[in-house]
């Protein structure tokens, strides 16, 4: 590797005289990166080692921590084919009501979570929440009453918040832009083959039922929170915090890697300093409300059918066992159809598409289901409706965080995005009513609501951002401004291009 001053693939990204001013990237300092050597030049074959190299670091840990999260909030679905409901004796919508209190939380806490990462740094803060919900979900196999069981759904929801919003937010301090979906696809992936785990699992533990004076939900969660809590400890040991400081990296790695994502959506580097105007930004660009939006029509029908996939799949006649192993095989077409799409997306540089045929396939998959049609049909159904929202999730993370520019506006708006959109979730923990069983029409219909809303959405962000985009062609380099000028501009910088 030879030593340049500045890596030829970002070159073309730099500013020239006809639309800058007095431009000394190499002057400036973000956060304390100036120690570090010039970045080197790679050919093809050594970025992608060294993106490589980043993957298998960072990316089997980041996925077992959002398994196992995963996992821990929604196997309260197959607790409930195991005895909860009977033994807690759940009545109408106390169910439902448990659920809901996972997210309400979950969706406050998650702002002041990604804030804060960066000052508790990633190697700690994101193991010791693990550790934290691990403890609270084995202490939720021994509660004895309703309240109780609130009570740990909503101290759950507290802890877990900070995981799934900080590991976007981290990653995006790892990877270039274009890298990203196939990167949150990887550690999303997860959560796909969570919903498999967590059904072979229960399956399982489900002839524990009765050990020690314990029903099978009880061991369900017990079992599982002590397996997060020593997930949660190895994290403290593998999990690095920032790039410029990686000492898995080699300091001209860590230069590149810095380099690249300084300059990666912006000719002058990335604003990187906290501001409260910062914070405003994110609150008020057009373009956050709009994604949650888009998120809503995902993240609702991802966690309604999740959470009750295994009661659905019973109301087929099959016994609460097969049930559970029934719930397999849609979750892992899901996860094989996630990995094509966030490969994909990556290689052709969009999003949209692949959100959108997500949404057409739950379209399908939800209008079978409210169909009056043969069980066989119905689970076949059932694979539309939960490969439909896996699989475009990743996208829908990917794409905000692409066209948001500066740290703080980023972590920022990324967290409203998960946090408001999440709130979807907390509607789909009510929709699908015991009273509605077994057709739970209610429950299809207000699914394809959210899809609808995507369906709308999708378009309107697209001819959004591509009228933006051309606008921007078009005044290029008729305005001049300095380097801070363009810098504290971020995604608003007429050399800001939006991904579609």
């Amino acid at each position: 590797m030879s030593q340049l001053s500045k890596p030829p693939d970002v070159e073309k990204c730099r500013p020239s005289e006809s639309r800058v001013e007095h431009v000394d990237v190499e002057k400036d300092d973000f956060a304390g990166d100036s120690a570090l050597p010039a970045p080197p030049t790679l050919t093809p074959e050594e970025e992608h080692r060294l993106w490589r190299k980043l993957d298998r670091r960072l990316l089997p840990i980041l996925s077992l921590l959002y398994l196992f999260s995963f996992m821990d909030r929604g196997n309260i679905g197959n607790a409930r084919l195991q005895g909860l409901v009977t033994q807690l004796d759940l009545t109408g919508n106390q169910y439902n009501i448990a659920l809901t209190m996972y997210f309400i939380p979950y969706c406050l806490v998650v702002c002041p979570a990604n804030l804060v990462l960066k000052r508790f740094r990633p190697s700690r803060w994101l193991p010791g929440i693990t550790v934290a919900w691990g403890i609270i979900m084995t202490l939720m196999g021994i509660v004895k009453t309703y309240p109780q069981l609130v009570g740990a759904r909503l101290a759950l929801g507290i802890a877990e918040a900070g995981l799934f919003p900080g590991v976007a937010y981290y990653l995006t301090l790892w990877y270039p832009r274009h890298h990203l979906q196939l990167r949150i696809g990887y550690f999303f992936g997860a959560a796909s083959l969570a919903g498999a785990f967590s059904g072979l699992l229960a399956f399982a533990i489900s002839f524990m039922s009765g050990t020690r004076g314990l029903l099978g939900w009880s061991w369900i969660f017990i079992l599982e929170g002590i397996a997060t809590v020593a997930i949660g400890i190895l994290a403290f040991f593998v999990l690095v915090d920032f790039p410029a400081t990686a000492k898995f990296l080699t300091p001209e790695e860590r230069a590149y890697i810095v380099y690249r994502k300084k300059y990666d959506n912006s000719s002058v580097g990335e604003e990187e300093h906290f501001a409260v105007s910062h914070v405003i930004e994110a609150l008020t660009d057009w373009q956050v409300w709009l994604h949650i939006l888009i998120y809503m029509s995902i993240a609702g029908p991802l966690y309604g059918i999740t959470l009750f996939l295994p009661t659905i799949i019973n109301t087929f006649g099959h016994t609460p066992a097969i049930s559970q192993l029934l719930t397999v095989p849609p979750y892992l077409f899901a996860t094989i159809l996630l990995y094509i799409f966030a490969r994909y997306s990556d290689q052709t540089q969009l999003r949209s598409p692949f959100v959108y045929a997500g949404l057409l396939m739950m379209l399908v998959g939800f209008s079978i289901n409210i169909s009056d049609v043969p069980p066989g049909a119905k689970y076949f159904g059932t694979f539309f409706c939960i490969a439909g929202s896996y699989a475009p999730f990743p996208g829908i993370v990917a794409w905000l965080g692409n066209n948001l520019s500066g740290q703080y506006k980023r972590a920022v708006g990324m967290a409203l995005h998960i946090g408001v959109g999440g709130l979807s979730a907390a509607v789909a923990s009510n929709i699908y009513r015991s009273q509605d069983s077994p057709q739970f029409r209610l429950g299809h219909a207000l699914e394809l609501m959210f899809v609808g809303i995507g369906l709308v959405c999708v378009p309107v962000a697209v001819v959004s951002y591509r009228r933006i985009n051309e606008r921007r062609e078009k005044v290029q380099g008729r305005v001049k401004y300095d380097v801070k000028e363009l810098r504290m501009m971020g995604d608003r910088a007429p050399d800001f291009r939006y991904t579609l």
